[in-house]
């Protein structure tokens, strides 16, 4: 999995996707998410599990692209499984801490 972590005003924004999603654009309805390398890769860091939870507990906003990752946040008890996005061949999820 590909993590990023950014300082903002707000607290730590976490981004992480699969690597496989990067530079796709996933569907379904309305609904249109593109996984853009400036935002997911750029300064990105190759990530295990365990890293990808250690962030997601630190962050106070996160966008999670990809069945794997978003198996992680899941898993780990980040996301509710019930607000997780099936986009065909993939999974979105965000998180907001407020």
């Amino acid at each position: 999995m590909l993590l990023t972590e950014r300082e903002t005003n707000e607290g730590l924004l976490v981004s992480v996707c699969d690597r496989d999603v990067l530079g796709e654009t996933f569907e379904a309805g309305e609904f249109s998410l593109t996984v853009e390398e400036e935002f997911y890769a750029e300064d990105a860091a190759e990530a295990d599990e365990e890293a990808v939870a250690g962030a997601l507990a630190r962050a106070a906003v996160a966008n999670i692209v990809g069945r794997e990752a978003v198996e992680v946040a899941v898993e780990h008890g980040f996301v509710d499984e019930s607000t997780v996005l099936d986009l065909g061949e993939t999974r979105h999820a965000q998180l907001l801490r407020l």
